[in-house]
């Protein structure tokens, strides 16, 4: 199997940081994304192993694992625990016996390296530390899902295309921006007869409301007139999903805020509970008063109000 280079993949160097490579994966996830490239066999190709790169490179651990046995990082733990064997069953020390009368200790090139891991994984070695007949799970892939605020209001049904697959899921009400779920069986195929990988779903979510989010309360700002601030009145409001009147009591103060119980967002996966609505009232001060109006408000002045 040809080895694809995931650093090169991304245009990256090897020194690139975490911040980096996701910056790098989301701009070419989204440029050879099968949805923006119908019918385009290699846009799609190009996109599973730019996921198949994000996976590993943005997991520190597999990219430890990758820096150090290049393509052959999935067999790097049963590689370790083979040399151990070895090494304490009077083998190698530091390397491994194939038991078909080669060994390998020290620095591998690529091709020695995938070599030893086809004769250990692969051509029935029958060593101590083979792992003959073993069976592996297939790669995990991870993909992005851009939704509105207004579309997670409400648990609804959605189709993913991956890898030329379409995929029917449902999007709970309530999930969070930068929240991810796990779709088993529709990652990579597996290794050796082993099980298919996941799909890693990410949401971004972008708010296309007037209210702010968190979690599951809700946010928002009303403005009321100066005269319903100082005598109190009824004013309309809106919540995510109608309107509200709400009584505003008499000598309301500017930035005075009020809870409305139950009327914020969904919990993820409790879509039957709600969170609060809290509403900032602005009281609106007045301009280009008339004559008449401006009396009044001097005649207030003169009485200390």
């Amino acid at each position: 199997m040809e080895f694809i280079d995931y650093y090169k993949l991304l245009e990256l160097d090897k020194s690139a940081s975490a911040a980096e490579i996701k910056k790098a994966y989301r701009k070419l996830a989204r440029k050879y994304h099968p949805d923006l490239n119908p019918n385009d066999k290699a846009a799609q190709a190009k996109f599973q192993q730019i996921n198949e790169a994000n996976e590993v490179l943005s997991d520190p651990e597999k990219r430890k694992k990758y820096d150090q046995y290049g393509k052959d990082w999935k067999h790097a733990d049963q590689f370790e625990e083979a040399r151990k064997q070895q090494s304490g069953s009077g083998g190698y020390a530091g390397g491994f016996n194939t038991g078909r009368g080669q060994s390998y200790s020290g620095n591998f090139d690529d091709d020695t390296f995938s070599d030893f891991f086809e004769q250990m994984f692969g051509g029935g070695a029958r060593s101590r530390g083979s792992a003959r007949g073993a069976h592996f799970k297939g790669q995990d892939f991870n993909a992005e899902l851009q939704l509105k605020l207004s579309e997670v209001y409400k648990s609804h049904k959605r189709t993913l295309t991956v890898n030329g697959k379409n995929i029917r899921l449902t999007i709970p009400a309530g999930v969070e921006n930068g929240q991810t779920i796990r779709i088993k069986g529709h990652g990579g195929p597996g290794i050796q007869g082993g099980p298919k990988g996941d799909l890693l779903i990410t949401f971004i979510i972008l708010n296309d409301t007037s209210f702010r989010r968190e979690k599951e309360n809700l946010y928002s700002t009303q403005e009321i007139d100066l005269t319903t601030a100082i005598l109190g009145g009824e004013i309309e409001t809106k919540s995510f999903d109608g309107k509200l009147k709400l009584k505003v009591k008499p000598g309301t103060q500017n930035g005075t805020k009020v809870r409305l119980k139950g009327k914020g967002f969904p919990k993820y996966k409790k879509h039957e509970l709600h969170g609060d609505l809290f509403v900032t009232y602005q009281v609106k001060i007045p301009e280009d008063l008339t004559s008449r109006q401006k009396e009044l408000f001097q005649e207030l002045q003169k009485t200390g109000l």
